[in-house]
């Protein structure tokens, strides 16, 4: 398909550059089948029913933003994937100014060296010294906002809690799972009460997710890779919930990525571990998921694409539409919708 067709305008006032306070009072638009429905995320207990089960991503944002110096020039680095046990991708401000075997200074007495370029543009930094990288990573780096924030203003100290969701425990991603951002424990003890349940699974959101689609035909475009696991324990639960006829929403298109990946042709979950670069556009059956629940997107973005394929793509134009009309917050510190397919 034609990556114009996910395209829209919007206007740069409706990017939100802080969360709403507290979390669960964020707007929500419902979108059921082709009805729209203008709700609030404390809503949700009313919205779902007993049985169904919400899926979580309990990956943690890392301080993966880093500023160094090799010799004279400047460097920036924000980390993307783990790829060794001292061994990080990372996609390099001034990257032109670094050579295979060239040592870049982070301060704070970090230092790593780089030892190749993929074909993405980014290079492999090894970090040195026997410190785990994430001790190194707590002395000199910040938090990667995404650059739509971090373009706008600087990072501070509220986003150490703000960008983390309630659920973080997995330490590994450089970008927030940011649907789950809206949860709170209130919120979840009166979804607990409605008898709806929840799981988590992991997926290490890379920087690769804010990559713009260059490709002018979503069949020439070569998705990132991210690093995943569901235990074998969520995975019988899962499958036991919908044999129930309770449904499996996703939080976060990473949940349904990963949950999609470790789907078999039947619906069935199964435990998963590894790599996946699923990349989901019209045309996609879904195999694992009745649900999603997630942030507003960038237009020509796969996230899009992944609503779109959910839903249809005439009714995601027409509900962003909507919800940029009725002054929505967007992206990963703005409001919420709820995809419920027809």
């Amino acid at each position: 398909m034609k990556v114009d067709l996910f395209d829209f305008e919007l206007p740069p006032e409706r990017i939100a550059l802080r969360p709403a306070s507290p979390r669960d009072s964020a707007r929500m638009l419902v979108v059921r089948g082709d009805e729209l429905s203008d709700r609030h995320v404390t809503d949700l207990p009313r919205l779902l029913k007993a049985g169904d089960v919400l899926v979580f991503n309990d990956t943690r944002v890392i301080p993966a933003q880093l500023e160094g110096t090799r010799g004279e020039a400047r460097i920036g680095a924000t980390l993307h994937k783990r790829e060794g046990p001292r061994t990080w991708r990372a996609f390099v401000r001034n990257a032109k100014r670094v050579r295979n075997g060239d040592r870049i200074h982070f301060g704070h007495g970090v230092s790593a060296v780089a030892s190749g370029r993929g074909g993405d543009g980014s290079l492999l930094l090894d970090f040195e010294g026997e410190e785990p990288v994430e001790l190194l990573l707590e002395r000199a780096g910040r938090m990667p906002l995404p650059p739509y924030i971090a373009g706008k203003r600087e990072t501070d100290e509220r986003d150490s809690a703000d960008y983390q969701t309630m659920f973080a425990r997995e330490k590994g991603a450089v970008a927030a799972p940011t649907a789950a951002l809206h949860f709170t424990p209130g919120l979840m003890a009166a979804l607990e009460a409605a008898g709806i349940g929840h799981e988590t699974l992991t997926l290490h959101v890379g920087a690769g997710t804010f990559l713009p689609v260059k490709a002018e035909d979503t069949s020439e475009h070569v998705m990132h890779s991210e690093w995943g696991r569901i235990e074998a324990a969520t995975a019988e639960r899962l499958n036991e919930a919908r044999a129930k006829g309770g449904r499996a929403i996703a939080v976060g298109t990473t949940s349904l990525r990963l949950l999609e990946s470790a789907a078999g042709e039947d619906g069935e979950v199964r435990p998963f571990e590894g790599d996946t670069d699923i990349f989901i556009t019209p045309g996609y059956e879904f195999r694992a998921v009745d649900g999603l629940i997630t942030n507003f997107h960038l237009p020509r973005s796969t996230l899009f694409m992944l609503v779109s394929a959910l839903m249809g793509r005439e009714v995601m134009q027409a509900a962003y539409a909507h919800a940029i009309g009725e002054g929505y917050r967007f992206y990963s510190y703005g409001d919420a919708s709820l995809l419920l397919p027809g």
